[in-house]
């Protein structure tokens, strides 16, 4: 994956959300891992605050003070977790980088296996659950959301895969030059190609604070998942709307010869019309619905709005340096989120309000 003999640097991506008591934890433990490995990889810290409403980006803003590997971003607003992920993977540095959860349950020594898959050629390596430590409710809604989505998915996705994982440099790459409204990161790298490995584990109960990611939030994945990754949804429209319609026609042609042959003279049922016709208007509310989802997102895609906007940033441009701590006002212009002088960036998919001091 680099030259040989060179240190490689592991950029460790950790999106953030009212995680104040698990900061330091995560920090610990990271810098655990790769202590006995020092002499073969350099890491850094990625952090990605989605606006967090408690102490977080005081105690991301102390950790940079002290240790130039700390780099933090904090946006304008929360703009959701898989955008904070992208947003971190965008602004690491390194060969590879690492997603990783702040809450420790996907365990931070992994890392290890996953930085040996990867020198062995795998391009993308994934952690697969193997085992949860949440409720019965929630682990079989994970479960059945993880197969659904495969069913339906014109992609192979890897079952029971979640965000822990490794990427390579030309991964990031590649995601650069995506153009996605509402990321489905897991979906995305699956279908990617390259050489791809998963390594099972048994992902650990929370240990401090609560989760973030409500029911709510995960239908709401579900959906994107579904959505950006099948066309069956809409197939189902079109060939339930066609059988109805051949059921109906059938109907007709048997009705207007029992009138002609046979003289048949039913009696109008009132009730099994009006049944007829709810469920008719039913089936045609239930696929506008479907329709209006991926026009709702076409239209979302072609206005090119930001994925994630950075209002402060924290981070050295060398480790002798003083800590730059931005932050800057934004200015709109023409419906154009801009600060002058920007830097030019490699994308257009995260904008950056702060301008680093050369």
């Amino acid at each position: 994956m680099g030259e040989t003999g060179e240190r490689k640097l592991i950029s460790i991506v950790v999106p953030v959300y009212n995680e104040e008591g698990n900061i330091v934890p995560l920090y610990e433990a990271v810098n655990a891992v790769f202590a006995p490995i020092a002499d073969r990889y350099d890491h850094e810290f990625v952090f990605t605050d989605n606006r967090s409403q408690d102490g977080t980006f005081a105690e991301l803003s102390a950790l940079a003070a002290r240790d130039a590997r700390v780099r933090v971003f904090r946006f304008s607003r929360n703009f959701g977790f898989q955008r904070s992920i992208y947003t971190g993977y965008v602004k690491a540095r390194g060969h590879a980088a690492v997603q990783i959860d702040c809450d420790l349950q996907d365990p931070p020594s992994l890392i290890v296996e996953f930085i040996r898959a990867w020198e062995e050629g795998n391009i993308i390596v994934y952690g697969v659950r193997r085992a949860r430590r949440e409720g019965w409710l929630i682990t079989w809604i994970r479960k059945v959301f993880y197969r659904l989505i495969d069913l339906l998915s014109e992609d192979r996705l890897p079952l029971d895969a979640g965000d822990f994982r490794l990427v390579d440099r030309k991964v990031i790459g590649v995601l650069r030059r995506i153009s996605d409204d509402k990321p489905y990161l897991r979906g995305t790298l699956a279908t990617l190609g390259f050489q791809q490995k998963g390594i099972p584990y048994d992902r650990a109960g929370r240990v401090r604070g609560e989760s973030k990611f409500s029911l709510r939030d995960l239908f709401g994945l579900a959906l994107d998942g579904i959505l950006a990754h099948s066309t069956v949804p809409l197939r189902v429209a079109t060939y339930t709307g066609l059988a109805v319609s051949v059921i109906t026609l059938l109907g007709v042609i048997g009705y207007i010869v029992g009138r002609i042959l046979f003289g048949a003279n039913w009696p109008i049922g009132f009730a099994t019309t009006t049944v007829l016709i709810l469920l008719s208007l039913s089936l045609n509310a239930l696929f506008l619905g479907i329709i209006g989802e991926y026009v709702g997102r076409i239209y979302q895609q072609v206005r090119r709005r930001p994925l994630t906007i950075i209002d402060q940033s924290i981070e050295r441009s060398d480790p002798g340096a003083d800590v730059e701590h931005h932050v800057t006002p934004v200015r709109e212009r023409d419906g154009v989120i801009s600060q002058l002088p920007l830097p030019i960036a490699p994308d257009h998919h995260v904008i950056d309000t702060v301008a680093r001091a050369k």
